[in-house]
């Protein structure tokens, strides 16, 4: 399963929100190295698989060709793999991949995303559904696009900072009230960092990030625990006239990927956007998730990268 980065839109296939989105950033002088309809795809690629559970054959597909994705971008790759225990005595494979660009610069930024997706839909209207899994095209797959839109960027154009994009294993497996069982990979790297010392300049998880009317507010855990990079991720999307989507309004604290990451003493943000009414159902499927949204996300992703080293104005 294949897909092609910087691939041309047929004529007429873009609507008019994404040509207006384009005009847009040539007015500004912004020059995208995103590509929002290969990220589509991506998503498209990964809900192919089957729910990426962890335990089935799609997860260990999908991990397999994730692996193969960022390895031919990436200039080297670490693999975590483990075997995790869940509260009921299950054991369960793991994977956490990080693809590094410049791993020899010590000036690092991280972007993370979960690529694990829920085994049941407990949210779902139809009670006869929520054992069912769920598809996982925004939660979980449009994370995961954003970063391998990244990785095809850096892998074009080397950034002037060392970058890590961290695909995380095992978010959304277990039961949150508890906090059973859920970011387990990312609880995992927390304990395993890729070097002695590790502490990136700043960090972002991407999760969510694919509704067609996203509204991204600022996280409660994010603003406590790194507020200057909370002000860095917003203003620059609001420089890139994003200013509608990513919101200065607040939301209440969010038991996610980035939480164990701060803890740790990491500088990472969680920017989501949890007003999506398919979260956790059957319905979470690629038609849900928008070019636009994608291109928007990955605009504000990579310009985050370029500005470390971009000169003072």
């Amino acid at each position: 399963m294949v897909f092609a980065w910087g691939a041309v839109l047929p004529a007429g296939a873009a609507c008019g929100d994404e040509r207006a989105d384009a005009a847009g950033r040539e007015a500004a002088g912004v020059a995208s190295e995103f590509d929002g309809a290969a990220a589509l795809e991506a998503v498209r690629a990964q809900v192919a698989f089957g729910p990426r559970v962890p335990g089935t054959e799609a997860h260990a597909r999908a991990a397999d060709w994730l692996e193969g994705e960022l390895r031919r971008r990436a200039d080297t790759m670490i693999v975590q793999r483990w075997t995790h225990t869940t509260a009921e005595g299950r054991t369960l494979p793991m994977r956490n991949l990080l693809a590094r660009f410049r791993p020899d610069e010590g000036r690092r930024v991280l972007y993370l995303a979960h690529w694990d997706s829920r085994p049941v839909a407990d949210s779902d209207p139809d009670p006869s559904k929520r054992g069912a899994p769920v598809p996982g095209a925004n939660d979980g797959g449009s994370g995961v696009a954003i970063l391998l839109g990244v990785a095809e960027a850096m892998a074009r154009r080397a950034p002037g900072v060392g970058v890590d994009l961290l695909l995380v294993d095992g978010e959304d497996y277990g039961d949150f009230e508890s906090d059973t069982d859920v970011l387990i990979g990312s609880r995992y790297f927390a304990e395993r960092l890729p070097d002695p010392g590790y502490a990136p300049l700043f960090g972002v998880l991407w999760d969510m990030v694919g509704d067609e009317e996203p509204v991204f507010s600022q996280e409660a855990y994010s603003v406590r625990g790194a507020p200057e990079v909370v002000q860095r991720v917003w203003s620059t999307a609001q420089r890139l006239g994003h200013g509608a989507v990513f919101s200065n309004s607040t939301v209440l604290g969010i038991t996610d990927d980035h939480v164990p990451l701060l803890a740790k003493g990491l500088r990472v943000i969680d920017v989501i956007d949890l007003d999506f009414p398919w979260h956790h159902t059957v319905a979470d499927t690629p038609d849900k998730v928008s070019q636009r949204t994608l291109q928007i996300v990955g605009d504000v992703a990579i310009a985050l990268i370029r500005e470390v080293t971009a000169p003072p104005r």
